[in-house]
């Protein structure tokens, strides 16, 4: 009985598709990590590396069918993903964090890119942040193009203790569809998360021999207040751009304030 052309066309489609490995990291998660499962369920494989978790979301995830891994102790971002991407079963990696999704428009291109043809070693997403109850689509949190399809053979994850990235040997592509990012529950967690990270940045930047002063920690965040309102628009997103605004100078001055601490903390115990 000879094959339909429709069926036909789908056969092709799946014998030449490019199989993909969706990796996530994460930690008492459990609040995000089925969502987070459900928007990359096209992936041929979906795996998560727990760091430790004391909620569900080991179980949560294991019930939306992904393959669950516990790497404990944790040992930095940059190892943890590495460690991820390494226990896939496919080359070509999805990178997802808990609080991101794929959106259906998204997925469709991701689709298409598959069926043609991967021609990039890696690709560029853009990001679209929740917060304060709107989309924010502008300041410096958009469009935060990350590398988060990449072909592991020819890239990795590269960075110190924040801000760490993929790098990769050969050509980027980029995609138009941004993925959705919820990353704060409310303004408390937001103002946590930049307690934290700028307490990595001021350490990292200290190791590097970086070193500031009283006019830099004036100027820098007054600048950054001044791009992300006025240069890029914050001020069009009413309460919620002011406030990123605002915090986006304050994670500015706190990671330049911190740095100054450190070095006086060296300099008062080398004056012993």
């Amino acid at each position: 009985m000879p094959v339909r052309a429709g069926r036909a066309r789908d056969r092709l489609y799946t014998s030449t598709v490019t199989a993909f490995s969706a990796v996530l990291i994460a930690q008492n998660e459990e609040n995000n990590i089925q969502a987070a499962l459900q928007s990359v369920a096209f992936c041929e494989e979906r795996v998560v590396v727990d760091s430790g978790s004391t909620d569900r979301t080991r179980e949560l995830a294991e019930a939306a069918g992904a393959r669950v891994i516990l790497n404990s102790p944790w040992p930095g971002f940059v190892a943890q993903r590495n460690f991820a991407v390494e226990r896939a079963r496919h080359d070509w990696i999805l990178a997802l964090d808990a609080d991101e999704r794929i959106t259906p428009a998204l997925r469709e291109e991701i689709g298409s890119l598959r069926g043609e043809g991967l021609a990039c070693a890696a690709y560029r997403i853009p990001r679209a942040v929740f917060y304060m109850g709107r989309w924010i689509r502008a300041t410096d949190w958009y469009p935060d193009s990350q590398i988060r399809i990449f072909d592991r053979r020819r890239g990795r994850w590269e960075g110190a203790l924040v801000h760490e990235s993929v790098r990769v040997q050969g050509r980027v592509g980029r995609l138009s569809s941004p993925m959705e990012h919820y990353p704060y529950a409310d303004i408390s967690a937001h103002l946590r998360k930049i307690d934290g990270y700028t307490t990595l940045w001021a350490r990292q930047a200290f190791e590097a021999g970086r070193r500031t002063n009283t006019l830099g920690m004036a100027l820098i965040p007054l600048w950054t207040f001044l791009r992300n309102y006025l240069l890029k628009r914050g001020v069009l997103l009413g309460q919620a751009g002011l406030t990123v605004s605002t915090l986006n100078a304050y994670y500015t001055y706190l990671k330049l304030a911190k740095l100054a601490e450190l070095a006086r903390s060296e300099a008062s115990s080398a004056a012993r």
